[in-house]
Order: structure tokens, then sequence, then C-alpha cells
């Protein structure tokens, strides 16, 4: 029985000792540039991840409208996680917020919603590395499943994003 506790002892200490090590660094900020087709994980102004990523069918431009098939620019929040969406995981932009709702009224139409940061449909993984080049989504930001994991473990909800042109 000595021997068994002396060994979990050992195995906890040395697990204690490792863990740091393979934590996953949470980002403090999402930066994305649209032009360049990048997705950054920062944490006090250092990188963390840097990620390839698609839009919307239209993506030159801000978001104004429901249905319009571009991404939102500016200033949001992550604000909730979907881990059963119809895509490999999905994060909530918080877009529109209220200077959208107010451009949209302005112009009489629905800003649109359900802007996310997802992985690919469903089913679809293995068409990553050809849907890359392509901007496929309805105004989401898509990466490969792989890259969205790592997106999905860096990230909490309430995690500001900074979308740019």
């Amino acid at each position: 029985m000595q021997n068994h506790r002396l060994r979990l002892f050992i195995l906890a200490g040395f697990l204690s000792f490792i863990a740091p090590v393979f934590a996953i660094e949470k980002a403090d900020i999402v930066t994305v540039y649209k032009s360049e087709r990048i997705l950054f994980l920062m944490r006090e102004g250092e990188v963390l991840a840097k990620f390839n990523v698609t839009f919307g069918a239209d993506p030159i431009g801000h978001k104004q409208q429901q249905g319009d098939e571009k991404t939102p620019e500016g200033p949001y929040l992550l604000d909730y996680k979907n881990a059963k969406s119809a895509f490999y995981k999905s994060i909530h932009v918080s877009y529109p917020n209220s200077k959208d709702r107010s451009a949209a009224r302005k112009l009489g139409v629905d800003p649109g919603g359900d802007i996310m940061i997802h992985g690919q449909t469903n089913g679809w993984s293995w068409a990553a590395p050809i849907s890359r080049f392509f901007n496929w989504t309805d105004g989401c930001i898509a990466l490969s499943d792989e890259d969205m994991q790592q997106v999905w473990e860096s990230v909490d909800s309430g995690t500001p994003i900074e979308i740019h042109p």
C-alpha cells in the first residue's frame, strides 16, 4: 500500500510540473485582417498563433444587411461558443451592435446576424485544403477544423475581436 501511495505522489508531482508546459495559452484579443485573409490570436500584444481564414462570398466592405454575404468590420466580442453547430464548432461574433442596427434602420434593411468563427461544414473537413482558396460563407470567418480546434481552446467567451478591412 505504501508503495502505491508513493507512486501516486510522484506521478502527481510530475504532472503538476509538466502541466503548465501543455496548457493552452488564452488569447486576450482576436485580430482579423480580411485583405490578408489572416486571423491572429493575441495575448498582451504578442502573437500566439496565426491562421489562414476565408470569409463571406462578397468579402469587401462592412456587412450592412442580411444576405449581403459580407463579413462585418470593427470591434466586437466573441460572446458565446457552440460545440453543436452545423459547422465544426463555432464562436459567435456580437454583430450587429447598436451602431450596425442604427445604420441598417436608416437604410430600411435587416442588419442580419449569426456571424461566427467556425470550422468546415460538418462532414466536409476533407475539403479544407480546397475551400481555403474561396470565400464561401454567408459572412462568417471560416478555418480548417484543426485550426478551429486551436482557436476554440484559446478563446473564452467575452474575448474581444477586431475585424479589419
